[in-house]
């Protein structure tokens, strides 16, 4: 074999191992459609997508935990449509936040969760995908139609709100991790106006503030579900600069992405 053919035998391994690397990322699919907010951007005027998604790098924006998810080998992306089975196929992990409420709806009229949807994401789930729900409190959230899914996996979302907190007064929304936790180490975490969940079998209670339960995680057929009364992880409250220091969530925020790509892996 001369020089020339080993080069280019050698640039080809080197392209089909890439293509093999892509392709082996656990793909992480963010709902922009039951969340379906916009506004208008200050500098271009056009509308944007904004609350909970990758692109917004504002206080309310995901920016912040994609670098995470990303960070982790995981590759990101967003579902503007209802779930089909086509697109549940190109998700390992599919993550709905507040689903919306008709004021906060683009248009003033919500997507609502549907019983096409409920069935794919239900049998997604059995064949091995992790499916994310993280909902908000009373008044800021959906909670009928997210709820006719939550329920598929014994979980519910009480239309209450918890860990309300008066103005920069934080410790009003710690939440304590106690050691042998399945998802986060002993720490403090802020989250703030949570839902309470109430659970059933197959889910099971995971964390609590002010006594009540306010996250839970199922295991359903190969796959999994996490559940939360707040969408905590928000560029607010990762970025270090508005929490005391002794709050954790940028670290527990890892924690939890590692946990989500391990159930990925365990399918």
């Amino acid at each position: 074999m001369n020089n020339k053919t080993a080069k280019t035998l050698a640039f080809a391994a080197l392209l089909i191992c890439g293509f093999s690397n892509a392709q082996n990322k656990p793909k992480v699919v963010l709902d922009n459609f039951f969340n379906n907010e916009k506004r208008e951007n200050k500098e271009t005027k056009a509308l944007e997508s904004w609350h909970y998604t990758w692109n917004d790098t504002t206080n309310g924006g995901f920016s912040l935990l994609g670098e995470i998810f990303r960070k982790q080998g995981a590759e990101i992306s967003t579902l503007t449509a209802a779930p089909s089975k086509k697109d549940l196929k190109n998700a390992n992990i599919y993550i709905i936040v507040d689903a919306d409420i008709d004021k906060e709806a683009y248009g003033g009229k919500a997507n609502l969760i549907d019983a096409r949807s409920i069935r794919n994401l239900v049998k997604w789930v059995e064949k091995g995908g992790v499916l994310v729900l993280m909902s908000n409190d009373k008044g800021n959230s959906e909670f009928e139609n997210f709820n006719k899914l939550a329920q598929e996996f014994g979980i519910y979302f009480n239309e209450d709100s918890y860990n309300r907190v008066q103005k920069r007064e934080f410790e009003q929304g710690k939440v304590m991790v106690p050691a042998g936790n399945e998802i986060f180490s002993e720490q403090k975490l802020y989250m703030k106006e949570v839902a309470t969940i109430s659970v059933k079998n197959p889910a099971k209670e995971l964390l609590s503030a002010e006594g009540r339960n306010i996250a839970a995680v199922a295991k359903v057929g190969k796959g999994t579900v996490f559940a939360l009364g707040d969408p905590w992880c928000y560029n607010e409250y990762i970025d270090s600069k508005k929490l005391p220091a002794d709050f954790t969530n940028y670290q527990g925020t890892e924690e939890w992405v590692k946990w989500l790509l391990k159930q990925v892996s365990k399918k």
